[in-house]
């Protein structure tokens, strides 16, 4: 499995994310962020900062813009900079909601870079979002130029791996009401920048469903 690294290598970094994006335009701030996050694994020289700043793609999406449908072919991966995006799918004509992306994100929709398979999902941005976003093409390049980050970024990858496969371990055995509470502690800015039917969605229960827990929460 491929994972465009060179586009998110920043993800610690959220903590500082805010101070560093103020007063800056996009692609500056995502540079700075990853100059900042590196210096405490290599130290950078000026040609590889001018690299990266020819190599790293910003672009702006509106909201309502689909980055990815079911049955198209992903060449690229992403890093949210600013905005919400979330994936889904669609079963029986249902949207099942399963992940919400925002600032400090990676989206890797890359199944395989050696046997491309067509989506089954789809990618869609809640908000109008700013994000980076590259290739396996452009990351070989990079690599290639300057080898010693690709032990950085394979560091990084399987530290995400196993944060991903905790999360998902959690979901198996957890209920809807304590998902919602795990959401509302990690991730409470969700409850004000999603629709409520989406939230739902990713609990695993219906909107009315979701309401009483809510309320059920609210009564304690």
């Amino acid at each position: 499995m491929h994972f465009c690294t060179l586009t998110y290598l920043a993800i610690l970094m959220t903590k500082s994310y805010h101070s560093i994006w103020k007063n800056k335009d996009p692609k500056e701030a995502a540079l700075q962020w990853l100059f900042e996050y590196l210096k405490d694994m290599v130290t950078l020289t000026e040609e590889e900062k001018e690299a990266m700043r020819s190599y790293i793609n910003i672009e702006a999406q509106p909201k309502g813009r689909f980055l990815l449908r079911e049955g198209e072919y992903s060449q690229r991966c992403y890093l949210v900079l600013k905005g919400c995006v979330r994936k889904f799918y669609v079963v029986d004509g249902i949207e099942k909601t399963t992940a919400f992306y925002t600032e400090g994100h990676p989206i890797n929709p890359m199944i395989s870079q050696r046997n491309p398979l067509p989506s089954t999902f789809y990618l869609e941005c809640l908000e109008d979002t700013i994000m980076s976003a590259g290739t396996a093409e452009t990351e070989a390049a990079f690599f290639k130029r300057f080898p010693r980050f690709e032990a950085v970024c394979r560091v990084q990858t399987e530290g995400m791996l196993g944060e991903l496969e905790e999360t998902l371990a959690q979901y198996m055995i957890s209920t809807p009401e304590q998902r919602y509470l795990k959401l509302m502690e990690s991730r409470p800015e969700l409850l004000a920048r999603v629709p409520q039917y989406q939230l739902a969605s990713y609990v695993g229960v219906k909107p009315e469903s979701l309401s009483r827990i809510r309320k059920r929460i609210l009564q304690r």
